[in-house]
């Protein structure tokens, strides 16, 4: 005989109600599924939501490579960005050619060390990439000194960060490029998609362009449902639009955010409260009045190779985790081998993600807790 079957609490999970699969249902119904007037509708709720333009792409690694592209960054270029994030950044900024040039993080926040960052920039830094690590950006005015002062363009990452604030403003309200990810499991959905989010007027018109192939003006054709059959193509182009199946989602998604925003920000504060104090089980200092956390990191320091352990023990529970995320200097690809990242190497040993998506209740937070808790007694400091 066996036992009951273990409820898994996922890592993360997809959030969708029967308003998106209708929303989904009446885009097929209409047999028109490229990018029309739905992206149009969507772009326009997300320029109100920001109060400044947007372009929506079909990722958000395609909304960095085209912000990069459009800012002239290319071959024998040098781009900045944290040792720790997802490969997509630096993916994004190798896709045009440049380099992309890690930086050591904080181990406070998790995003760049600013003493580190000032000792990267070269002749041939173009840019620099701040990525807002679990949604927060608390070093991102900073950031925007330093670039000021260097002359550099800033492409945020804010794929975590759909929601956060800065001093009561808006990330994607203010600076140079914001980036956003709307992919599955994302603050808010499209299924798959992202969007760039500027007032840079320049930036705007290439971005609209080189989504869809490099073809010029090809943008207002697609809103209205038709395209172009005679057209110039002055650049590098990519297959980079959001179709309006997406965007559908997304619309729907964006009237629940505020809902999902909140029920996020709980799930964390309640993690927090069970770990306050805890002798071996560290947490990161957020403020959720103004950051919409994306996922939940812990810190376990001195866990070094035990990790992997502690994971399937976790999941033998029922309990799902991650590791966000490998740094991306030891991948060959990216190898900087000449360089030292004390913080990175110190701080990833100890990185665990914990389930964190609005369908968690407070039991469920109860439970990871005191499971978690329970293993490392047993197993890990004994």
């Amino acid at each position: 005989m066996t036992g009951p079957k273990i409820k898994l609490l996922r890592l993360s999970k997809s959030i969708i109600s029967n308003k998106e699969i209708l929303a989904v249902k009446n885009i097929l119904k209409k047999g028109f599924l490229g990018m029309g007037p739905e992206v149009e509708k969507f772009e326009n709720i997300l320029t109100r939501y920001f109060k400044r333009e947007v372009v929506c792409f079909n990722s958000g690694t395609a909304a960095l490579q085209v912000a990069l592209q459009a800012c002239g960054v290319g071959r024998n270029d040098e781009v900045l960005v944290p040792s720790i994030t997802y490969v997509a950044s630096y993916q994004a900024i190798s896709a045009t050619g440049a380099r992309p040039v890690s930086c050591d993080i904080d181990l406070e926040n998790m995003q760049f060390s600013l003493i580190d960052l000032k000792k990267r920039v070269s002749r041939k830094t173009k840019a620099i990439m701040p990525v807002h690590f679990s949604g927060s950006a608390s070093q991102i005015l900073k950031i925007y000194k330093f670039a000021k002062q260097n002359r550099l363009r800033v492409i945020e990452d804010a794929a975590h960060a759909f929601g956060t604030k800065v001093r009561g403003k808006k990330i994607g309200s203010f600076g140079d490029i914001t980036c956003f990810s709307f992919d599955g499991i994302k603050n808010i959905t499209s299924g798959e998609g992202g969007c760039l989010v500027t007032s840079d007027k320049k930036i705007l018109s290439m971005a609209k362009d080189i989504r869809l192939l490099g073809i010029e003006n090809e943008t207002e054709k697609r809103y209205s449902g038709h395209r172009s059959w005679i057209s110039d193509v002055k650049m590098q182009g990519w297959r980079y639009h959001m179709s309006d199946i997406n965007a559908s989602i997304g619309i729907e998604q964006f009237k629940r955010f505020s809902k999902l925003s909140k029920i996020r920000k709980d799930v964390c504060r309640s993690y927090d409260k069970k770990f306050k104090n805890h002798k071996y089980i560290k947490t990161f200092k957020r403020n959720y009045k103004e950051e919409v956390p994306h996922i939940y990191v812990v810190r376990i320091p001195q866990l070094n190779n035990r990790r992997e352990f502690l994971r399937k023990e976790l999941l033998k529970n029922g309990i799902q985790t991650g590791i966000h995320y490998y740094p991306n200097y030891k991948y060959t690809k990216f190898k900087a081998s000449n360089f030292f990242f004390p913080n990175t190497e110190k701080i990833y040993k100890e990185l665990l993600t914990l389930p964190l998506h609005p369908e968690l209740k407070e039991k469920d937070i109860r439970y990871i807790s005191k499971i978690l808790k329970k293993l490392i007694t047993k197993y890990i400091f004994r």
